[in-house]
């Protein structure tokens, strides 16, 4: 039976899910930034996982099914996720860092697109790692069926990410959120704040996140350090983080408001991950 977003949303280790699900994603970046930052903004997420589904509901049997610039392009602007010309960017910045290659075969119109090893690698690692921290809520093994029965992504992604798609509280997330995730790479900064959550003091009106060092986050993240600073600034000014030495800037702290709005659009993704994923090993 797979957990409902209320259920997710108020578990009581739910945080704990999420801090080990950002510290795997963080880990993942440190291994392969250039594909990690596919998912770093939440319209590239968006972006990422509906042209995956594409790819995994071909249907040789279906005249252009698969994952083509038009389909990618009509799902998307159904949703008003992004713009066309958006979208036939995202592709092509897909085929230059060969995350994407000409499907074998006759070249035909419209052209269809697959994945490319490096790109399976890390969508598969991004559903079991969501996985992984599902199981440290209630002790289940669904990372551990997916890695003994990989093809049960290809039936589990594309359900996961048209119910995404397809709820509104999702695809907007909250302002506090949003702040980060609209921007190129918000979210890798999101993941990071939230893998440093001290869990071990009393529950408070600000949760501590320890020593953040803006000038090496941004470095190593690639962005620009004005960039960065402006975000936590704009956070700072909504009273969702701040620093317990205002002067110095350096030890961070984020409301329970943030953590609270963070969980609960955080359980809508997760709640879509479950669901699939047990319909997919019930099939």
């Amino acid at each position: 039976m797979s957990f409902s977003i209320e259920q997710l949303a108020r578990h009581p280790r739910f945080v704990v899910a999420l801090r080990f699900l950002s510290e795997a994603l963080r880990n993942r970046y440190d291994s392969g930034p250039r594909v990690a930052r596919m998912l770093a903004s939440h319209q590239r997420w968006l972006l990422s996982q509906s042209a995956y589904a594409l790819h995994l509901e071909y249907d040789s049997t279906i005249p252009g099914s698969g994952l083509t610039v038009v389909a990618l392009r009509n799902l998307i602007t159904h949703y008003r996720v992004a713009s066309r010309n958006t979208v036939l960017s995202f592709v092509e910045e897909l085929l230059t860092y060969r995350f994407l290659e000409l499907a074998p075969g006759p070249a035909r119109r419209p052209r269809r697109y697959v994945p490319t090893e490096t790109t399976y690698s890390a969508m598969f690692g991004w559903y079991l790692a969501n996985l992984a921290a599902l199981d440290l809520i209630d002790d289940g093994g669904r990372a551990a069926a997916l890695a003994s029965a990989p093809m049960l992504m290809d039936r589990a992604q594309p359900r996961m990410a048209r119910n995404c798609l397809a709820t509104d509280i999702w695809r907007e997330p909250p302002e506090s959120v949003g702040l980060f995730l609209w921007t190129e790479s918000g979210g890798l900064v999101v993941d990071y704040i939230m893998s440093k959550l001290d869990l071990t003091g009393e529950a408070g009106d600000r949760i501590d996140i320890g020593r953040v060092d803006a000038r090496a986050l941004a470095a190593h993240f690639m962005i620009s350090r004005t960039h960065l600073q402006r975000l936590l600034r704009k956070s700072a000014d909504r009273g969702d983080i701040g620093w317990h030495d205002e002067a110095k800037k350096t030890r961070m702290w984020i409301s329970r408001n943030f953590l609270d709005e963070y969980c609960g659009w955080q359980a809508i993704k997760l709640m879509a991950v479950d669901e699939a994923f047990a319909w997919a090993r019930s099939a």
